[in-house]
């Protein structure tokens, strides 16, 4: 049974992208093999965070993963900095790596922006660390998106790195599980732009925390164009918005594009989005009052996290003690 490692950031609120592109996918990942699940709260500090914020999100994340259908209790859910093996490992990866690989990382240039010399060097190095939350497991499968190739390919050069300069071949190659394919979610206020939880607008996406008003609202307010729906997918060309939506449409009830435009074919878009809209509550809305219960109970959800953090430690630790053996460093005692 392959072990499989994710991590998702703890901070804003998970939202239909995120459940579509990832958490739907972990859920059905977690029949056939050994999940290990991360709110990654280490990586959300390489920019500026609210304490509070962070720690309250970070639950609310916790009780949204539980509300989708991950399972604490035959796979692993926990907050990373309660393993201390993913920063102790993560400071002998930054030791390992090279400055000019970490150069190269096209989402580092693509964060950082023009003003490179102001960011934190966490940000730098977070590659490193991503590296360490993998090889800390063993983990030899992880779900990746475009964006995250590139730090994937890095984890491995790393790892070979490790095993030539320690002469042990100790850390496994990590393979990429390319995910099928589901509908790439787009902003509802720009077509081009993808659904995001750092967009300014709340209204440019659909929380999975929204009750069933907010997602009626949000949906009849998202951006369309003035024509008709089309017959076919080619219709759909040069339609970003419209595409979005019917691809939403598709996704919430399991039908291809082409059996949608089929049924909705020359309609305006007013009728399609009440349709939409019942769609989304019917999937969405037990998710949000399932997280909703857990919410309530704070102490309960933390709980489920550090018995998390204990079974992820129980692994990750001896790992991390061999590699600083390997390195040399003195037991720990």
């Amino acid at each position: 049974m392959a072990r499989i490692f994710s991590g998702i950031q703890p901070t804003g609120i998970a939202h239909l992208g995120n459940y579509l592109g990832a958490v739907q996918n972990w859920v059905k990942l977690q029949d056939s093999n050994e999940c290990v699940f991360c709110l990654v709260d280490l990586h959300a500090i390489t920019v500026a965070q609210n304490p509070v914020l962070l720690r309250d999100q970070t639950r609310l994340n916790a009780a949204i993963l539980i509300a989708c259908g991950i399972d604490p209790d035959k796979h692993i859910l926990f907050h990373q900095s309660a393993v201390h093996a993913h920063a102790r490992l993560a400071w002998i990866f930054n030791c390992v790596a090279r400055f000019g690989w970490l150069s190269r990382m096209t989402q580092f240039k693509d964060k950082a922006g023009r003003d490179r010399e102001a960011v934190s060097t966490g940000l730098f190095v977070y590659p490193n660390l991503m590296a360490a939350d993998i090889h800390a497991y063993h983990a030899t499968q992880v779900p990746v998106g475009d964006d995250q190739r590139q730090h994937l390919e890095l984890a491995n050069d790393i790892a070979e790195k490790f095993n030539h300069d320690f002469g042990a071949e100790f850390f496994p190659r990590i393979e990429p599980l390319i995910l099928p394919e589901t509908a790439r979610v787009m902003s509802l206020r720009d077509g081009a732009k993808k659904m995001s939880k750092s967009d300014t607008s709340d209204q440019s996406r659909i929380n999975l925390t929204d009750d069933v008003d907010t997602i009626a609202l949000k949906i009849r307010r998202a951006k369309t164009d003035p024509e008709p729906l089309p017959e076919t997918i080619e219709g759909l060309a040069g339609r970003a918005e419209a595409a979005n939506l019917v691809g939403i449409y598709a996704a919430m009830t399991g039908q291809k594009t082409t059996a949608v435009l089929a049924e909705f074919a020359g309609s305006g878009f007013g009728p399609f989005k009440e349709k939409l809209v019942e769609a989304l509550i019917a999937h969405l809305a037990p998710i949000n009052a399932r997280a909703q219960e857990l919410l309530a109970e704070p102490a309960h959800l933390d709980q489920i996290l550090q018995a998390g953090a204990r079974r992820a430690a129980a692994i990750a630790n001896p790992i991390v003690d061999e590699a600083e053996r390997l390195v040399g460093f003195l037991a720990r005692g």
